[in-house]
């Protein structure tokens, strides 16, 4: 029997759900990641690492909702700090406390941030950053690294953009060269330290230190986008990785599951958004900017992210990297592991993985039968082979995954 027809066996009311949802929405769901054949399971409830389906399938999950979830499904200081706000209101037409509690956590916590301001979502905050750069510099370009994803917005989405300038990811010599070519129009840098959606690859810290010192040399504005790489350490990557950008984009982790975005960075910078003076120089609506439910799951989620806590993580994080590395090794399967921190990925490629193109080089009918493998024994993993620990995870559910990794693998060579 094929994984899939061993999925299919598994997941009836998701497929009946799926051909339904298809009626009423373009591939019968919102989030076009989340797609993959022959249709995505549908998932009920979840606690702590574990997930239920609609058919009743439990799973230990290694995705945390795509490493939004630090501390797993229902946690529950952060369920009692969504549930103390609720009971005072969900939103409001002016400021409030949760929002000035988590501006000073984050200013506190991450050393380039002198100041931030809140959106709904990490494709908001980088849209802001890059408004801000524009402004500040008087340019209009933006360059970013090939494999980055920063959000959806039309000026970081592709490779055609008129004035998006891509750079070659973990090539320093050739990066600087591009920036140093195109100076003149270049507002902003965008970096990922970690680029997820590439597969969990880290930057060298050779290279991002060679990208501070052209930017800063060049008068670029460099923006980190840690929306995933926040968690790796307790100031985030440019405390892992000792580069201090202008700006930071945030997103996932800082909103504890509910939507949440923040930018911010330089004082000189954010005093663009300041209207006490008159009218902004970088207007910022929005009447979800700030939402008070979401500041209190996010700050009740970054006070249990404490320097131990990530350190754990870390350490199970390179465990996990290093025995899924054997466990290929073990089954004669190509494979490449890549990811930092609590932060891992997947390549069914016989090379090392160091960018995006690396990473296309894999099998990727091969990573999908072996996510929907995993997803039959009983483990979740994301699509693209990628995954993050959560604190609700600990050695039991490691030695878990990899049980399954094999059984996988003795029937997928």
């Amino acid at each position: 029997m094929s994984e899939e027809q061993r999925y299919r066996s598994r997941t009836p009311a998701s497929a009946r759900y799926f051909e339904e949802a298809r009626r009423y929405l373009p591939g019968g769901d919102s989030r076009s990641t989340l797609f993959y054949p022959p249709y995505p399971a549908v998932l009920d409830r979840g606690e702590g690492c574990r997930l239920v389906d609609l058919d009743g399938n439990r799973l230990l999950d290694f995705t945390g909702n795509h490493s939004v979830l630090a501390h797993g499904y229902l946690e529950p200081a952060v369920m009692l700090a969504i549930r103390r706000q609720l009971e005072r209101g969900s939103c409001f037409p002016g400021p409030t406390e949760p929002q000035l509690r988590l501006a000073r956590h984050l200013v506190e916590r991450v050393g380039s941030l002198e100041r931030v301001r809140f959106t709904n979502s990490g494709t908001e905050a980088v849209m802001m950053a890059l408004r801000a750069a524009r402004t500040f510099t008087g340019r209009r370009k933006v360059a970013k690294l090939e494999g980055g994803y920063h959000g959806t917005s039309e000026d970081v989405t592709g490779t055609t953009h008129p004035e998006l300038v891509l750079l070659p990811a973990n090539d320093a010599g050739g990066a600087v060269a591009i920036l140093e070519r195109e100076a003149r129009e270049l507002a902003a840098l965008l970096v990922e330290p970690v680029q997820g959606s590439a597969g969990m690859i880290p930057l060298d810290a050779g290279v991002l230190r060679a990208l501070r010192e052209a930017t800063r040399r060049l008068g670029i504005v460099l923006v980190f986008d840690e929306v995933v790489s926040l968690r790796i350490a307790y100031g985030g990557a440019e405390e892992h990785y000792g580069v201090s950008p202008d700006m930071t984009c945030l997103g996932k982790v800082v909103g504890g599951g509910l939507p949440l975005g923040a930018f911010g960075g330089r004082e000189d910078i954010m005093s663009l958004f300041d209207p006490s003076l008159g009218p902004p120089a970088v207007p910022h609506p929005g009447s979800y900017n700030a939402n008070p439910v979401s500041l209190a799951a996010g700050l009740a989620t970054l006070e249990l992210l404490t320097r131990d806590v990530i350190e754990r993580l870390n350490l199970l994080g390179a465990r996990l990297r290093s025995e899924l590395k054997r466990a290929f090794d073990e089954a004669g399967v190509p494979a490449a592991i890549t990811g930092l921190g609590s932060l891992f990925g997947i390549h069914a490629t016989d090379g090392p993985v160091r960018t995006i193109r690396d990473a296309a080089r894999g099998n990727a009918e091969l990573r999908h039968r072996i996510f929907l493998g995993l997803y039959n024994e009983g483990v979740l993993v994301d699509p693209r082979g990628v995954g993050t620990l959560s604190t609700a995870i600990g050695e039991a559910e490691i030695e878990r995954l990899l049980e399954a990794v094999r059984t996988v693998l003795s029937r997928n060579r």
